[in-house]
């Protein structure tokens, strides 16, 4: 992971100049990004950072495709592995998509999301943003806040930040708590306030909506209250957080305005959330070439 995320600080540096050079160690590859839901960041960015890399690449959409008309996953894939691509970008709505493709396929896939399971790069990023602004991942108290159950991003920043050292918790109705998380090595709290006060850094997840009709919260109102990251809550208990978010957000649920918004002191709190798109692309160029570049 160290290596990963060093060469995006490289890579990084390059995106943020005025006339950015890169390199062109993927000119021959064709990647496909195989995207069966809906998405912004992640594969706009993963499209960039294969442009600034040379590679081309084939934007495969389901709602456009034989998908509609019945083809399955596995007959997708063989179809994109018979035009020659060199590799797949896969986001796809069912747990474990990423890995039954691995067992079809001889060539490179990159899980940009399955299910409730994993989201790789998007743990990588924020790694990054924190490794970047504070210096260092070993020691630092991180806090995951909300939808912990259903959340892919949650899971994979809990392995992540735990191999590199961090400490990590947990934040969350116990309706929305894995019932495994006792076994994950994290620290356990249903109140924010205690929460935040623990914390150095806080990354916190977009509510899926439909959890509030599904049974899981009694309203999105009384979720805000208990839940919602606001300046309010940041002022009481008098100190600076850095607040992480994977988009997109729903502002006044889970993050109030100010918060998502304030990038600049002075507060209690700094938002990271458009650093952690530019450091989206940086990343992912970085798992690229690490990948791909032979």
């Amino acid at each position: 992971m160290t290596m990963l995320l060093d060469l995006a600080k490289e890579f990084k540096k390059k995106l943020i100049t005025d006339n950015p050079v890169f390199e062109h160690s993927l000119h021959n590859k064709r990647i496909a990004l195989v995207f069966f839901e809906n998405s912004t960041r992640t594969r706009f960015s993963f499209e960039l950072a294969a442009r600034h890399l040379g590679a081309g690449t084939l934007n495969f959409m389901a709602s456009s495709s034989s998908v509609s008309k019945g083809e399955t996953l596995s007959d997708t894939i063989k179809n994109l592995e018979a035009m020659q691509v060199d590799a797949f970008v896969l986001r796809h709505p069912s747990s474990g998509a990423a890995d039954l493709i691995t067992g079809i396929t001889s060539k490179t896939v990159i899980n940009a999301g399955d299910g409730s399971h994993e989201h790789p790069t998007q743990a990588l990023l924020d790694i990054f943003t924190l490794r970047e602004y504070f210096g260092r991942i070993e020691g630092l108290k991180v806090i995951i806040i909300g939808d912990v159950l259903h959340s892919r991003v949650a899971r994979s920043n809990i392995y992540g930040l735990l191999a590199s050292g961090a400490q990590v918790g947990i934040c969350s109705p116990v309706t929305l708590i894995p019932p495994d998380a006792s076994r994950l090595g994290v620290s356990l709290f249903n109140n924010l306030d205690q929460a935040i006060a623990w914390a150095d850094t806080a990354i916190v997840l977009r509510l899926q909506l439909e959890r509030a009709t599904g049974g899981y919260l009694p309203s999105l109102e009384e979720y805000s209250v208990h839940y919602g990251l606001t300046d309010e809550r940041l002022e009481r208990i008098q100190k600076h957080l850095l607040v992480l978010h994977p988009g997109p957000i729903n502002r006044e649920i889970e993050i109030s305005n100010n918060v998502a918004d304030r990038i600049q002191p002075p507060g209690y709190s700094k938002s990271m959330l458009l650093e952690q798109v530019t450091n989206g692309v940086a990343v992912r160029m970085a798992v690229l070439r690490t990948l791909l570049a032979h």
